[in-house]
């Protein structure tokens, strides 16, 4: 038997990948831990004196995890999709060009957003094969299927991922367009908004159970909601982060989160806004690392 200090050391050598896997097949901060804490118990009970790859042991026991809460989640949820938006992930807006570029392929939350509306098996073969390079011999394991029918699954799940428009790579150029959102949204300039926003751009306001959930099409439906926000949250402060690797706003009350605001941008435009101020996903960001 494997000493059970030295097997922990292990599995924290492998605790970020496998929150990775979680977080993107879920797309929920919480259940992604437990998923990873759920994998850290199977395992010391376990004897792994047999197990050749840790690793991809391990990446199976969550994903096997994580497969079984999405299957969960689809019998039991009732809000709409289209106005869920997963859980954020905020840090710091470093200036370093290197620290952003290491940041630049995190999982936007437009990306979750498509993954939200794929079936459990869908998601999983794609996220497993596209985003981890695991071999569709190991994912037609997990899944009890052929191969070939994991390849299809994946193939189906690839098509409706295209859809996502990407944030352009240069941060840079989305803090100048958030900015331009901000200061105008701010002056309540309503021609300055509709500028800067795509003429097809959706906003989409995850509020939680019982709170405002809103979806808005339209850049000048848009406009007026921001300027309307703009005019009622005067007593927030707000400071520019990361979020899922794109820069965001994440707003503040009386030191306190309430929201987070994380658009997608392209060509200069604005095509896409997501917003969570769900509080109760809002409670685990570090505020230290970030103010």
């Amino acid at each position: 038997m494997v000493d059970q200090e030295q097997l922990a050391e292990e599995f924290e050598e492998h605790r970020t990948h496998l929150r990775s896997v979680a977080y993107r097949m879920l797309g929920s901060v919480a259940e992604a831990d437990d998923a990873v804490q759920e994998a850290w118990l199977r395992l010391a009970r376990t004897d792994v004196s047999d197990v050749v790859n840790l690793r991809g042991w391990l990446t199976t026991v969550v994903s096997r995890l994580s497969l079984d809460a999405l299957r969960s989640r689809k019998a039991r949820r009732e809000e709409s999709l289209d106005v869920h938006v997963p859980d954020p992930v905020v840090t710091r807006l470093d200036a370093d060009p290197a620290t952003a570029a290491e940041r630049a392929d995190e999982v936007t939350l437009a990306m979750l957003v498509v993954l939200d509306a794929l079936n459990p098996r869908e998601r999983m073969s794609f996220v497993l094969h596209d985003m981890f390079g695991v071999p569709f011999d190991t994912i037609s394991e997990i899944l009890e299927t052929s191969p070939s029918n994991a390849t299809q699954l994946a193939s189906r799940a690839r098509r409706r991922v295209r859809s996502a428009p990407p944030p352009v790579a240069d941060v840079a150029t989305q803090r100048r367009v958030l900015s331009a959102f901000t200061s105008a949204a701010e002056r309540g300039d309503f021609e300055a908004l509709v500028s800067v926003l795509d003429p097809d751009v959706t906003l989409r306001a995850d509020a939680g159970p019982g709170g405002a959930s809103t979806i808005i099409r339209g850049a000048a439906k848009v406009a007026s909601q921001a300027a309307a926000f703009r005019r009622s949250g005067h007593e927030q402060v707000q400071i520019q982060v990361l979020v899922n690797g794109a820069v965001g706003l994440l707003s503040l009350r009386d030191g306190r989160p309430v929201s987070v605001f994380s658009p997608v941008i392209r060509e200069g435009r604005i095509v896409e806004i997501y917003i969570v101020a769900d509080p109760s996903r809002l409670t685990d960001i570090d505020l230290g690392e970030l103010v």
